[in-house]
């Protein structure tokens, strides 16, 4: 089996003085080490050193400007997480190029909307898949060139128009450029330095403009955590979303090794393999490393033995927490029987465990808490660079988001408890858009984060609701719900449709049928019933509802599709309390009505199609 294990140093990393991102990339080149990221190639783990690393941005950047672009041009990157992502991002920054992050998950309908918005006039992809995706849509864009990271044979690869990254970048600058470092050393901390687009509430992306300052200010946030180069990392949440960007960022800054893993579906495998000491992931993440252990658990006396370790952990709980490691006979034994299976998991050597993306949730917390793994919770968002506010090894507050960082202030609306945050970290405005900008700030300039909160006696942060209606799931990824709920509607047999997924695993929907149409659809098809609940219970019913979800789903991003369908048996109204006035869902009234019928749906396994389930 491959293997990624680090070289033993002596003394933790110094933080070093970062004002831009370029001053993270000279941190990483004076620090000269010979391995900097690892990845898979030939089934083997390949290093690359801090000079590779550098004589690669360098020929990058040196392409870009033979290409035509300038300080404030826009360049695309579409690729699933690997050395080039940091290449490509790195050569940009340097010249001054500003860089947009698209997601890979993305159709190309959802891509041609960045591309078009931001004038992107370069699109670095990764494979063929991503090719053709971009392909499609190319003629409503502005791109230019298209940059492909994998080593294609043909596939339209013509050497004008559509290149291989390989036909430039280069391991041959073996001393410093002058003329790279004075450009990179000239990009000021007010630089924009990416555009990084979120859905806005509407379902239309908004691109948030972060700044090289914003970025920098940013990279205090992990301080706390003494990394240095004894440690080593897995890059494998999308590098699109600013958590991983920030996250390689950081590791950069402070000398871990990144080791970039980019399919979800070989997390297990890599973790095994780079055994990494620094863990940070979603929610959704914990969840299935705690789903897999509790499937293996079983039934009977292992089941038993089980359920007395986390016992005996629960009772050491507090201890856990306040990081100590417990030294009772009981939590000893406990440790044998399951506590350091679940910390194999995770390759058996982390220290420290970082959750963001999502709510981590006080039950999933306290069932790893039991099993002797303290997760330090953070939150933040796109335009806050991304961490507000963090728990840390000397503050740490179970069921909080811990205390903002010493450079960021924090304050509840006195009107709705909505947390507003101001720093250095905070973003500016949106890409071409003031009028979300102006929505998203306060008349005395403080950012509001449209999630509502409370700061306790001790200055820490929980999160108690949102008060936007995007959907977040536990994989730490948005959803806008109206998009999908009208496309639903536009079914004639749909009345209604709310879209649930909120710190969930997987986005479903509530579907309220429209049944006069219903009715008749069921007499022509020799459908029998007595009642609307024997109806919407009909396999044929549900088949058919299924294969409308279904085909809604094909318009849809991966993360977007929905994986359960909830037939219910009302119809929605004012009078009743499902709508607004305004005829708005009250997504959560809903939510409470049928929270018996969602618990038991979300209950079973995470689908990997479409299911119907109907409510009688």
């Amino acid at each position: 089996m491959a293997t990624a294990e680090n070289p033993v140093i002596a003394s933790a990393t110094a933080h070093p003085v970062i004002e831009t991102v370029n001053d993270v990339l000279f941190t990483v080149i004076d620090r000269d080490r010979a391995r900097v990221m690892i990845h898979l190639c030939n089934g083997e783990w390949a290093g690359i050193s801090a000079r590779q690393l550098y004589s690669r941005v360098v020929t990058t950047a040196r392409a870009l400007t033979q290409w035509g672009l300038c300080k404030g041009d826009r360049v695309a990157i579409m690729a699933e997480n690997r050395p080039e992502w940091a290449v490509v991002d790195f050569a940009c920054l340097a010249s001054g190029v500003v860089d947009v992050p698209i997601y890979p998950t993305l159709t190309a309908e959802q891509a041609a909307f960045i591309l078009k918005d931001s004038g992107a006039r370069v699109a670095f992809v990764s494979s063929s898949e991503q090719l053709e995706k971009l392909r499609t849509v190319r003629g409503e864009t502005a791109i230019e060139k298209i940059v492909v990271m994998d080593e294609l044979d043909g596939a339209g690869i013509d050497g004008s128009d559509v290149v291989r990254m390989s036909s430039f970048v280069s391991d041959g600058v073996t001393g410093r450029d002058a003329g790279f470092d004075a450009a990179a050393g000239a990009i000021t901390p007010d630089d924009l330095a990416t555009i990084i687009y979120t859905s806005g509430t509407t379902g239309t992306p908004k691109g948030v403009m972060l700044t090289h300052g914003n970025l920098a200010a940013n990279l205090v946030s992990l301080q706390f955590y003494d990394w240095g180069e004894a440690d080593s990392c897995i890059s494998f949440l999308p590098l699109s979303h600013i958590t991983a960007r920030h996250l390689d960022y950081v590791c950069f800054t402070y000398g871990a090794l990144i080791a970039y893993c980019p399919l979800f579906d070989r997390l297990p495998q890599t973790l095994q393999e780079v055994k990494p000491t620094l863990f940070v992931g979603v929610p959704r993440v914990y969840e299935k490393v705690r789903n897999g252990v509790e499937e293996k658990i079983g039934a009977g006396l292992k089941r038993k033995a089980c359920e007395w370790a986390l016992e005996a952990g629960k009772k050491h709980r507090a201890e856990t927490l306040a990081g100590k490691r417990p030294e009772a006979l009981d939590w000893k034994l406990a440790d044998k029987l399951l506590f350091s299976k679940v910390l194999g998991a995770f390759g058996g050597r982390t220290r420290n465990f970082i959750s963001g993306g999502a709510p981590l949730g006080v039950r999933l917390a306290e069932w790893y808490a039991d099993c002797g793994i303290r997760i330090h919770e953070g939150y933040g968002l796109t335009e806050t660079s991304p961490v507000i506010a963090i728990n840390t090894p000397g503050e740490h507050r179970i069921a909080t988001v811990g205390k903002p960082l010493p450079n960021v202030e924090v304050r509840t609306s006195a009107e709705d408890g909505e947390i507003e945050v101001r720093g250095p970290s905070i973003f500016r405005s949106y890409w071409q858009n003031q009028e979300e900008t102006a929505k998203a700030f306060t008349a005395d300039g403080w950012f509001k984060t449209g999630d509502i909160g409370e700061i306790d006696a001790d200055g820490y942060l929980s999160i108690t609701d949102r008060k936007k209606d995007l959907i977040k799931t536990s994989g730490g990824k948005f959803i806008a719900p109206q998009p999908i709920e009208g496309h639903l509607r536009a079914n004639v047999l749909v009345a209604h449709a709310a879209v649930l997924g909120d710190r969930r695993n997987f986005p479903s929907v509530i579907v309220a049928p429209h049944f006069p149409l219903l009715e008749s659809w069921a007499q022509a098809n020799n459908v029998e019933f007595h009642s609307r609940g024997e109806l919407i219970a009909h396999p044929k019913v549900r088949a058919m509802y299924d294969g409308i979800v279904a085909d809604m789903n094909t318009h849809l991003a991966r993360y977007e599709k929905i994986k359960k369908v909830l037939l219910v048996p009302d119809e929605f109204s004012i009078a009743t309390g499902e709508l607004t006035p305004s005829l708005k869902l009250k997504r959560r009234v809903l939510e409470q009505k049928y929270k018996a019928q969602i618990e038991e749906m979300y209950a079973g396994p995470s689908p990997s199609v479409t299911e119907a389930a109907s409510v009688s």
